[in-house]
């Protein structure tokens, strides 16, 4: 395997999803599939990254400690300015962190799935030391 390819979202309503992963994510809608009842979405690398499903009034997932998927991380751009931007314009945010290799936001979709909007620490190379593992969780400030 070389990468993720995509996500698939079950979804109580499409316009309000769609309308969260392309104005706060930063998608781009690709087109409908099964008959309107799903959107493809984008980040410009492949044919999508995301699919969203309408399944109408269903129950979301739990909250807290479970089984199951945590959150999806998707890179916003390439420096902090970039996070600070989001940060700027997105309500309500719903923690931050900085990893060492990554800082990041974390916010709530319209179905309550957790998301992770980071950008990577240009200065830190994961690949030739991993003593950030060591200490990989800290209070963000920006």
């Amino acid at each position: 395997m070389t990468e993720l390819a995509h996500v698939v979202f079950y979804v109580r309503s499409l316009p309000p999803s769609v309308t969260f992963y392309t104005d706060i994510v930063g998608l781009t809608q690709v087109g409908n599939v099964f008959g309107g009842r799903a959107v493809m979405l984008t980040g410009g690398r492949t044919h999508h990254k995301l699919l969203l499903i309408e399944v109408g009034d269903t129950p979301g997932p739990s909250v807290g400690r479970r089984l199951g998927l945590y959150h999806v991380g998707w890179k916003i751009g390439e420096s902090l300015a970039d996070l600070r931007r989001a940060y700027e314009h997105i309500t309500p945010i719903d923690g931050m962190a900085n990893h060492t290799v990554s800082q990041s936001l974390y916010l709530s979709d319209p179905d309550d799935n957790e998301v992770e909007l980071f950008v990577d620490a240009p200065d830190v190379d994961w690949h030739k030391s991993d003593a950030w593992m060591r200490d990989p969780v800290k209070p963000l400030k920006l």
